[in-house]
């Protein structure tokens, strides 16, 4: 074993050596000069020295805020350089006069200036004074007609007396209705010479394009204004448009060709017969027929829409647009038109025979209160709910006969009696015009009508008061136009893209 103090290895290299207990020592002071630098580095870190002098006012870590300011501070003002003058050069000169417009034709002026830069040579001798300057000998210029502009007007705008334009106006007037040309259209005018600046210069042409079928010029000659036509050839054969509805009906519509009025008009009549939003999905096909002017020239116009279409599955709507007794409405291709609000009558083409009030039964031979009103019509005439309603009772009813009863909204009742046959049952419910019986002579009749009564919150009232909705119908010779109608424009071709 080694003494502690002698050395762990030989001395023969000549070097000292540590002792153990040296070693461990030296290893010990280490550990904790680590130890004590990291807890004052924690320390530190946990301290903030500039906190916010807005909060806590007054407390421990303000002050140390405060301080650290003050310290911050004291340190820009020692390093500081100093407060001293720096040198300035000397003012520029006052530029005035001459000196002045020479400079400015040497810069960029603002637009506030007139912008009237750059060199200008002085007048010299061959420069000779103009007493009197000369006027163009014409002037070519455009106008446009505006929304309820009179057609005198523009050409007074563009300088022509409003003698010679209410002159010109007349002469359009006898080849074309002048308040007929359409806004925006474009006049080419030529003025001319005029004899003193005092008077308006004289039209010396005009042209512009009155109709798609029919352009008009006017020139001047010795006799003066004369008019010429130049008519247009012009084809009138209708445009169809057909495509799958998608994600939007008009996008889709619009997209495919069809002008913005047109598509208006085709969801409005084809939202008078289903529902946009229920009955049409994404796989539906619209087709739509619209009137169409299309100009030798290329120029094209839309009118009106003629069909309007929509194939959903198996099922197919046509509708097609047609005038009866004044009235214009779409009619589906069986001759039915479209429905005006209120309740549907509940048999088709009936007089009435007996009204709402007192009156003399025929069968019981005394006076009493006539519920409700008959409708005198043949035997076997099918009867329709007037409305969409539930059925609340349909069977034998006492003197009524075969009786249903319905119940609709808004505290409305109908009932039907006196039925040959009923084809509902209590507890179903029906909508608008279906079929729910056929009119007959059951119970008190004496022969085959309909007594219809209404009620408002379970006691009857005059049916008379009551709205009905109507519908228009098609038949005869009047039925046999409109499907030749509708056949000739089902042969307009889709044109290919």
């Amino acid at each position: 074993m080694y003494q502690r103090s002698e050395p762990v290895f030989g001395t023969a290299s000549g070097t000292a050596s540590l002792s153990l207990d040296q070693a461990v020592s030296a290893r010990l002071d280490h550990d904790v000069r680590e130890t004590r630098r990291a807890s004052l580095v924690a320390w530190l870190n946990e301290i903030d020295f500039a906190p916010d002098l807005g909060s806590d006012i007054g407390s421990l870590a303000w002050f140390r805020g405060l301080a650290t300011c003050t310290a911050l501070c004291a340190l820009t003002v020692a390093l500081a350089p100093g407060l001293r003058p720096l040198p300035a050069r000397e003012g520029a000169p006052v530029i005035t006069g001459d000196a002045l417009d020479e400079s400015r034709a040497q810069s960029i002026a603002p637009l506030a200036w007139g912008s009237d830069t750059g060199r200008r040579m002085a007048a010299n001798d061959l420069v000779v004074p103009l007493g009197d300057i000369p006027e163009r000998p014409t002037i070519d210029l455009t106008a446009s007609l505006g929304d309820g502009d009179r057609f005198a007007h523009v050409l007074e705008r563009a300088g022509v007396a409003r003698g010679e334009a209410a002159r010109v106006s007349a002469m359009i007037g006898s080849a074309t209705d002048v308040a007929r040309i359409k806004p925006g259209t474009v006049l080419r005018i030529t003025l001319g010479r005029r004899a003193t600046r005092t008077q308006a210069r004289p039209l010396d042409s005009l042209d512009f394009r009155a109709r798609i079928d029919l352009a008009l010029s006017l020139k001047r000659t010795p006799d003066g204004l004369v008019l010429h036509q130049l008519p247009i050839a012009v084809s009138h054969l209708p445009l169809r448009i057909e495509g799958m509805v998608g994600d939007s009906l008009y996008r889709s519509a619009r997209a495919a060709g069809a002008p913005p009025r047109a598509v208006e008009s085709y969801i409005r009549a084809i939202a008078s017969k289903i529902s946009l939003s229920r009955d049409i999905a994404g796989d539906a096909r619209f087709d739509m027929i619209v009137e169409q002017t299309r100009a030798q020239t290329g120029e094209v116009e839309y009118g009106k829409l003629l069909y309007a279409g929509i194939t959903r599955g198996n099922r197919k709507t046509q509708l097609l647009e047609w005038t009866i007794g004044g009235r214009t409405e779409w009619f589906e291709a069986s001759g039915v038109g479209q429905k005006r609000p209120g309740m549907a009558s509940p048999v088709d083409g009936a007089r009435m025979t007996s009204g709402f009030g007192m009156r003399f039964h025929p069968i019981l031979g005394y006076s009493r209160f006539h519920q409700g009103v008959d409708f005198g019509v043949a035997y076997g005439t099918p009867i329709h709910a007037v409305t969409d309603g539930l059925v609340t009772f349909a069977g034998r009813h006492g003197g009524n006969g075969n009786f249903v009863r319905l119940n609709h909204a808004g505290g409305i009742g109908t009932s039907y009696s006196h039925m040959s046959q009923i084809l509902v049952g209590a507890g179903s419910r029906v909508r608008q015009g279906q079929l729910i019986g056929y009119v007959g002579s059951t119970g008190l009749s004496t022969g085959p009508h309909l007594h219809f009564e209404v009620y408002r919150d379970g006691r009857v009232i005059n049916p008379a008061g009551v709205s009905f909705a109507s519908t228009s119908l098609l038949s005869g010779v009047e039925l046999s136009r409109f499907r030749l109608r509708l056949a000739q424009l089902m042969t307009v071709p889709t044109p290919r893209r």
